[in-house]
């Protein structure tokens, strides 16, 4: 008896060898969490359209589907209905182009309103039974694209291509100064500051960090110097970007939390300006693409180049 739900998210595949099923389920990455959460929550494992048990042996042709339980909404997390700036949507995941000024998720101070409210009620509208997975969170202040997965063995995959390196994260900034080298690698480790839930420093004692900063060019306005860079980050600690900017001596334009002015511009100058991975069912690589904010263009517009100077 197929016991599909259509409303379900579900996985199909087709079987190459003879197999296990728990082994075929373990080459695709689906976890003993996941199977515990199918086994008891309302999802299935079907072979040709029959709920098997994982010692089941497959045989080539046979079709397995993987059908996920529903999904609970994350506690204090409710659904609101708001704009999303969609750039790519399938059954998998959803790529958003978050303004500056919106919180990713609830906090305290912002428990509406966030991208992952909208992002709960544009599921629940479409019936999709899943909570928001975001796979790449960015600050309130910061603009830019954002990769939410729609279930979360989605989410599982994707963080999976983060640890091994294959999800690329590509920013662009402003930062106060001039700085006079093409191409800076910086591998600082990051920790709490003391006395503050939010700052972060550079210690010896904090989590491995690594970025590399690429100098696109050097501009000045009426009022500052700055250096336009471009940034990719390997790993993802919190403020990373802010803090191995300020350690570096040009701390991001805006920033006033990091040391510098927030008269000249009202944030900090930080845009996720693309991302790319490879998509966790087809394994195509994909690339996804914000063009600057109206701030941050016009910011540059009010300013001129000046000469690089290598060093």
């Amino acid at each position: 008896m197929n016991r599909i739900a259509n409303h379900l998210f579900q996985l199909d595949y087709e079987v190459e060898e003879q197999l296990i099923l728990r082994d075929f389920l373990a080459r695709k990455d689906i976890s003993k969490t996941t199977l515990t959460a199918i086994k008891y929550q309302g999802g299935d494992i079907l072979v040709n359209g029959h709920a098997q048990n994982v010692r089941y042996i497959l045989r080539p042709g046979d079709q397995v589907t993987v059908v996920f339980p529903p999904e609970q909404m994350s506690e204090g997390l409710k659904s609101e209905l708001g704009p999303l700036s969609v750039l790519y949507e399938d059954k998998t995941i959803l790529l958003l182009d978050k303004p500056a000024g919106q919180s990713t998720i609830p906090s305290r101070n912002h428990p509406s309103g966030t991208l992952a409210n909208f992002v709960c009620g544009k599921f629940e509208e479409e019936g999709i039974l899943s909570t928001a997975h975001i796979v790449t969170r960015l600050d309130t202040d910061t603009s830019g694209v954002i990769c939410v997965a729609k279930n979360r063995h989605i989410h599982h995959l994707l963080s999976k291509q983060m640890n091994e390196q294959l999800f690329h994260r590509r920013y662009t900034a402003f930062a106060e100064g001039h700085i006079n080298t093409s191409l800076i690698r910086i591998e600082q480790p990051i920790d709490r500051k003391e006395g503050s839930i939010i700052e972060r420093k550079v210690s010896a004692e904090g989590q491995y960090a690594k970025t590399d900063v690429t100098l696109l060019g050097n501009y000045v306005n009426d009022v500052q110097a700055f250096s336009v860079v471009e940034l990719k980050l390997h790993t993802g600690r919190t403020h990373q970007i802010r803090v191995h900017m300020q350690w570096l001596g040009h701390p991001l334009v805006g920033d006033d939390l990091y040391g510098a002015s927030s008269h000249q511009f009202a944030r900090q100058a930080l845009h996720c300006s693309s991302i790319s991975f490879l998509h966790p069912l087809t394994k195509e690589r994909m690339i996804f693409d914000s063009p600057l904010p109206s701030d941050m263009k016009y910011y540059l517009k009010q300013s001129k180049t000046v000469e690089i100077r290598s060093m």
